[in-house]
């Protein structure tokens, strides 16, 4: 019998690399190490396109460094009797499950409400040291951003403990403000932490220092534009370390997980499931990535909020994201199989189905085959007929120079595409949110497969399906969306039998998460969702 190599990593600090607990030489080059760092750190599936650009941009040879960095690594994880890192001819991934990780071992201590304060003192020591520390990679920028972003979430981490620590009943109270003055440190803009502070100075009647650092925080609060009255010391007590938080988005995707199904041509589709409750399963749309949705303006707010009491399921189309890009089929008709193959890939019965965009449709025709599996069924910026159907030839020639000048700016800072897009998607979208799509654009699909789905859509048509519905129907539709007009989707819920509707006060045909039209999007599904199935219960 063949034993099973224990392997551990440590990040705090340097990073080091452990097998059965002893410690194994890293090989020299840099980038390797932050490519391992990397992959393990996070865990899911990456292109290699992708990798390529976020650690060997300025080599030659992209393609032939990773392949060289991936063979320094494959020693340093698999063994005889388990392969952790997983590469294929599009991704790469480790598969982390049995690694011992030393902060993903500290995160996984701190679910636990009842930590003894030694414990606690003695994770916040480990916080205190750097996360990969002389990993720093100044000439690539996009691997520099996630590691300032992985750096900020040990900090916050590092507040959480400092305000754990800060409020335990198991210390005292001069204890506890030395806890607290770091924690303030920390996070100098957070009432939390100044409410504690100024709390425990109270207590101690440490008068001078809290009349001197109560107006200084009242001042900072103020010049910052953040509420905070100085008389919450007074609430300060409230704050204990057994308060259950929503997750934040960071938790959220560390929770998520990435798997694939096969479709019955064998395209493999990628699909993520993240959250708990009752369950949501939103059909596949042009442009998204469900490894990068999670920074995106137009997804990461709409979804973070789902998961936060749903159990929120995804995929990536074929030809898209994550799921196979070369694929010989792209249609309606695998639009909706790639669906059941979805769904049948997560063993679930009955769960709410959301459809955006083209996704209504693929949702609507999902809902006439399988009205016995859709308890809710919601349609946002939806439309029953693709723009061929009954186009005049100003229509048809304008809509073809679109397809056209997508197959040359795709992914491009192209000023003519990026006015075709900010006039008809997100007309209201900022410079910064503009430059992020051709970012992602280059992230989710080709230019060849952007303009095959472009086709594809134009002559979508489900109308001869809509009186067929059968299962609780929600509209949602912004009132001046100028991609698919507020009519399209009013014709949808007069059509559907018993459907609902809701206008939006918005002009984006993709939602930004920032604009107040996005909460009202959340808020209503939630309710939709939540109405009905207590209707349900009660007939």
């Amino acid at each position: 019998m063949i034993k099973t190599m224990r392997v551990s990593l440590e990040m705090l600090g340097e990073l080091s690399i452990f097998h059965d607990g002893k410690s194994v030489t890293l090989p020299a080059s840099k980038r390797t190490r932050a490519l391992l760092a990397y992959l393990a750190r996070t865990a899911r599936p990456h292109r290699r396109e992708r990798l390529c650009e976020v650690f060997f941009e300025t080599p030659n040879d992209p393609r032939g460094a990773l392949r060289w960095s991936l063979s320094k690594i494959r020693p340093l994880i698999n063994d005889a009797s388990i392969e952790r890192l997983v590469a294929d001819r599009e991704r790469v991934t480790i598969s982390a499950l049995d690694i011992e990780i030393d902060i993903n071992t500290l995160s996984e201590k701190l679910t636990s409400p009842d930590l003894p304060f030694s414990v606690l003192t003695d994770i916040a020591g480990q916080l205190q040291k750097p996360f990969l520390d002389g990993i720093d990679l100044p000439d690539q920028e996009l691997f520099q951003q996630w590691l300032s972003a992985e750096r900020q979430e040990i900090n916050r981490l590092r507040g959480k403990v400092l305000a754990r620590l800060a409020t335990h009943s198991d210390i005292a109270p001069h204890e506890r403000l030395s806890w607290a003055r770091q924690w303030q440190a920390l996070e100098p803009f957070s009432p939390h932490a100044a409410t504690q502070l100024l709390t425990l100075l109270e207590l101690l009647d440490h008068t001078l220092e809290l009349n001197t650092l109560s107006h200084e925080l009242a001042r900072r609060f103020r010049n910052a534009g953040i509420a905070w009255p100085p008389d919450m010391r007074t609430q300060g007590s409230r704050i204990s370390a057994g308060v259950k938080e929503r997750p934040t988005e960071r938790e959220l995707l560390a929770r998520q997980k990435v798997q694939f199904c096969t479709a019955n041509d064998g395209v493999r589709i990628a699909y993520a499931s993240v959250g708990e409750g009752p369950p949501i399963i939103k059909a596949a749309n042009w442009l998204t990535h469900i490894e990068h949705d999670w920074e995106a303006p137009i997804w990461s707010p709409l979804f973070r909020n789902l998961a936060a009491d749903h159990r929120f399921i995804r995929y990536d189309e074929r030809g898209n994201g994550l799921s196979d890009w070369n694929v010989a089929n792209i249609s309606f008709d695998t639009f909706v199989t790639d669906l059941e193959a979805v769904v049948a890939a997560t063993g679930l019965d009955k769960f709410a189905l959301l459809g955006i965009s083209q996704g209504a449709a693929v949702s609507i025709e999902y809902a006439v085959r399988h009205p016995e599996r859709v308890t809710h069924l919601i349609l946002f910026g939806g439309y029953a007929a693709g723009w061929r159907i009954g186009a005049t030839d100003a229509v048809a020639r304008e809509r073809e120079a679109v397809m056209t000048l997508t197959e040359t700016g795709w992914g491009k800072d192209n000023p003519a595409y990026r006015q075709i897009f900010s006039s008809t998607f997100m007309p209201s979208a900022t410079a910064d949110e503009l430059t992020w799509f051709n970012e992602f654009q280059r992230l989710t699909t080709s230019p060849e497969n952007a303009v095959r789905f472009l086709s594809v859509f134009a002559d979508i048509d489900v109308r001869d399906r809509l009186a067929q519905v059968a299962v609780p129907t929600l509209v949602i539709h912004s009132l001046e969306d100028q991609r698919i007009p507020v009519e399209a989707a009013r014709d949808l819920a007069a059509s559907i039998p018993n459907a609902e509707f809701v206008e939006l006060e918005s002009d984006g045909h993709l939602l930004l998460g920032r604009e107040p039209a996005s909460k009202v999007f959340v808020e209503t599904v939630r309710n939709f969702i939540s109405r009905k199935r207590w209707n349900a219960q009660l007939g």
